[in-house]
């Protein structure tokens, strides 16, 4: 489900660190040799290539490509280059920093990792930035939405198959009962929603389908504008049918006139080496065009070729 390509044959770390060296020596700097190598590792090879580096030569990787380049180009290739967690604990506190009521990357992340991958992420926010993600979150979120972020970033939810069917139908009624009372921030949807597994939910999910004749989420559509509501929505597709809500992240970052770096940056980095494959699937079967057609048509130069590697271009 990936796309990322590494070649059958990859070089030592020594001699990728030696290869990045001279691309960032000179006058210029080689950005098609750091795509060529960099866009081309997977993420325990790029740990390997960060570490070997500041051996070799006494500075972080990281820092030398701040030096060396600049704008989208540059974001893209860092974040790429960070440890899953790590990128997500940068994300993840821009988000909350930055937060407005639009903002869904604390869902994306909270909702699309695995439990042992997002307590990753809160052990990489409290060693990177020396507080809690909670502590931040619960600093700059207010209302309704802090209420159901919190809880929903410090889960550790169980991972397996198991589900209790019998749950699963008397949740899904207690949450027909909230959303017809239009009680949206319930405790018992909060609760329901930050601490059952991903295949409860399902089982939920589709209970409240059969029961009640469509979807959930097609009655969290009683006001299509009210953000907390869209919030409610975002988390149910991210359990249900992430590549489909990625897909539409991307869809609308590159729709109009203008192109949403920021989000285009973050799916293709945090999702090369998950299920980018299927976004790109599910991007085709939605739009009619190939999801890397879209993305060269939309940026140029180094970004673009950063963005095309990691959508699985050789």
């Amino acid at each position: 489900m990936a796309t990322l390509k590494v070649p059958a044959t990859v070089p030592t770390a020594a001699d990728d660190c030696e290869q990045l060296r001279k691309a960032f020596q000179g006058w210029g700097t080689n950005e098609a040799l750091i795509i060529s190598i960099l866009g081309h590792r997977d993420a325990a090879q790029r740990r390997a290539i960060r570490r070997a580096y500041a051996e070799t030569y006494g500075e972080e990787l990281l820092r030398s490509i701040t030096d060396e380049i600049s704008g989208d180009f540059e974001r893209a290739v860092i974040l790429w280059t960070l440890d899953p967690a790590e990128r997500d604990a940068v994300l993840a506190n821009e988000a909350a920093r930055k937060w407005q009521p639009g903002n869904r990357v604390l869902v994306e992340i909270a909702c699309t990792r695995g439990s042992a991958q997002l307590f990753a992420v809160r052990q990489a926010y409290h060693e990177r930035f020396k507080r809690s993600l909670e502590e931040d979150i619960a600093a700059h979120v207010k209302g309704d939405f802090r209420k159901l972020l919190v809880p929903l970033v410090t889960a550790y939810r169980y991972d397996g198959p198991e589900v209790n069917t019998r749950l699963a139908h008397s949740e899904a009624k207690i949450l027909h009962e909230k959303i017809q009372h239009k009680s949206y921030s319930d405790d018992e949807i909060i609760r329901i929603l930050t601490t059952r597994s991903k295949a409860q939910l399902l089982a939920t999910f589709n209970y409240y389908n059969d029961a009640f004749g469509h979807p959930i989420n097609k009655d969290l559509k009683a006001d299509p504008k009210d953000e907390y509501l869209k919030t409610l929505r975002a988390i149910i597709r991210c359990f249900t049918c992430p590549d489909r809500y990625f897909e539409k992240v991307v869809r609308q970052a590159i729709a109009g006139l203008g192109t949403d770096e920021s989000s285009l940056t973050r799916v293709i980095t945090t999702r090369a080496e998950v299920d980018l494959k299927l976004i790109k699937e599910a991007y085709q079967k939605r739009n009619s065009v190939p999801l890397d057609r879209a993305v060269a048509g939309d940026t140029s130069g180094d970004y673009e070729n950063m963005l095309l590697a990691l959508l699985g271009q050789e």
